[in-house]
């Protein structure tokens, strides 16, 4: 399972050019699967599942990179976070370019911060009142609208490009720029669960990383698809043309396999070695197979389907 997710992410990172806009954030699919890796995060709506944690572009939901949390990564350095070690794999393809990466507390520090800056990537987030980032020697903007509330951090803004909004709510223009690069990941995953292929409750964690590769391939292929024929098509209607296509090919090559493998014949006298008493018997056991009672035709139908 682990090549096929890297032979996905690596076919997505080469076939598309993301906005200037990232966002890196967790998606938890849903699974009542047994595995060590198995996540309870009370904050999510389906609560137990596979951890997943995932890059998207913010303008198409496109998503450009992404792995699934498996537990303790032993390559990580003892002295750097979990969140910053998980951002910058993530980012990585996409660093030097001047990009802006927006995420929450959990994937961010200052050393982060200073790191993404050398490499020519700004970063923004919200955080918790915090007294050490306040009072930071850095050149990072920092804004506080209400006592005792979030803070936002930004790497991108400097404090004469803060402005007061035209609308009625008068935000500044960093808040404004952070509520709209913030929902990247949650869209997408809200767009995965509204189509998928995920039948019911998985209970076999291979199955549900390969289910969550197929609704993730549809998003991605419908943003291709948008890109390459600057065709606005509904998601819902793609992917109902996308699923009559590929059930198309797969019928016509099943019949072909159908075609191509020989059937072998029997001929009549291979079949009446048997003779007498035990050639009756072995008639009737043929009659009594083929004729079966209609109480128990779906059994029959559920075997062979």
């Amino acid at each position: 399972m682990t090549e096929v997710w890297e032979r996905f992410v690596h076919n997505g990172i080469a076939c598309y050019k993301p906005g200037p806009d990232l966002t890196v954030d967790e998606q938890l699919f849903l699974t009542k699967a047994h595995c060590r890796f198995t996540q309870y995060m009370p904050n999510k709506p389906d609560k137990f599942g596979i951890k997943f944690l995932l890059a998207a572009d913010v303008e198409t939901k496109y998503m450009v990179n992404g792995f699934p949390y498996l537990g303790k990564d032993d390559s990580r350095p003892a002295t750097q976070r979990l969140g910053e070690n998980v951002l910058l794999k993530l980012v990585e393809p996409y660093m030097g370019k001047g990009r802006n990466i927006t995420t929450d507390n959990f994937f961010t520090s200052l050393p982060l911060a200073n790191k993404l800056l050398s490499k020519n990537t700004s970063l923004g987030r919200a955080e918790l009142f915090s007294t050490k980032v306040l009072k930071s020697e850095r050149a990072m903007l920092t804004i506080q609208c209400k006592p005792r509330r979030n803070v936002i951090l930004s790497t991108q803004h400097q404090h004469q490009h803060v402005a007061i909004a035209t609308d009625a709510k008068k935000k500044p223009e960093t808040v404004t720029y952070y509520n709209a690069t913030k929902v990247g990941v949650d869209v997408l995953d809200q767009m995965a669960q509204q189509y998928s292929v995920k039948g019911g409750t998985c209970t076999a964690w291979p199955v549900a990383v390969f289910y969550n590769i197929l609704d993730l391939a549809a998003i991605n292929g419908c943003a291709l698809y948008r890109s390459c024929t600057k065709d606005n098509i509904p998601r819902r209607d793609f992917m109902l043309q996308l699923a009559q296509e590929l059930r198309t090919e797969f019928m016509a090559s099943k019949q072909a396999l159908r075609l191509d493998v020989p059937i072998p014949i029997a001929q009549p006298e291979e079949r009446s070695d048997v003779h007498g008493e035990n050639a009756v018997q072995t008639e009737q056991k043929i009659h009594q197979v083929s004729e079966i009672p209609e109480s128990s035709m779906w059994k029959v139908y559920m075997v062979w389907f």
